[in-house]
């Protein structure tokens, strides 16, 4: 099924996906009626290639993040330091369940790849599964580690015939995307899949 995503602030980058590809990229005008059967998602703000979280280790083999059952004792932040390693060493399989919901929060910060060796198998497996890209570890890291790190890399521009693999931000520009941070996202699509809405 083709599906269409538009977002307010970029119309000229409008996105056709078919499945797990995109089919075409331009205008939303031209788009639609090139393909006028094709499902039309309409988003606030802008559409971009997503983010690349250089992060992976960190945020997904160093760090908890808590089953909302569990706010009553851990809270619901992100844990990360000695907590987080007594956690799982106190229950080693929290560590791939910790690593899905750490997936879930990357999502909603519109990442769709992540850099940086993972260790763990199970941690491994839940990345792999999730459809994340893998990409090489800048040579320089972006300040302290974060789910919205500064700057914000993005990766590089959409290609027809590449993997429908995107996000949406609701700011005006990237500008403002640069300023407000990755918090700021509405949507992400893996695979062609909407795997994230925000609202």
């Amino acid at each position: 099924m083709l599906t269409l995503h538009v977002a307010e602030a970029s119309p000229e980058t409008a996105v056709l996906v078919d499945g797990a590809t995109i089919a075409a990229l331009g205008p939303y005008e031209e788009l639609a009626a090139a393909a006028p059967q094709a499902r039309v998602r309409r988003w606030p703000g802008i559409l971009t290639p997503g983010l690349l979280n250089p992060y992976g280790p960190e945020i997904l083999e160093g760090t908890y993040h808590p089953d909302p059952r569990e706010a009553d004792t851990l809270g619901t932040a992100p844990i990360g330091g000695e907590r987080a390693r007594a956690l799982f060493r106190a229950e080693p399989a929290r560590l791939g369940a910790s690593a899905r919901r750490g997936v879930q929060r990357l999502f909603a910060h519109g990442t769709v790849a992540i850099a940086g060796e993972l260790r763990a198998k199970a941690v491994l497996e839940v990345a792999q599964r999730s459809g994340l890209a893998f990409a090489a570890r800048p040579d320089r890291l972006p300040g302290p580690v974060s789910l919205s790190p500064r700057p914000l890399v993005l990766l590089p521009p959409l290609a027809v015939g590449g993997p429908a693999r995107f996000a949406i931000f609701d700011v005006p520009d990237r500008a403002e995307l640069v300023r407000r941070g990755a918090s700021t996202c509405v949507a992400t699509v893996i695979g062609g899949r909407l795997i994230y809405r925000g609202r």
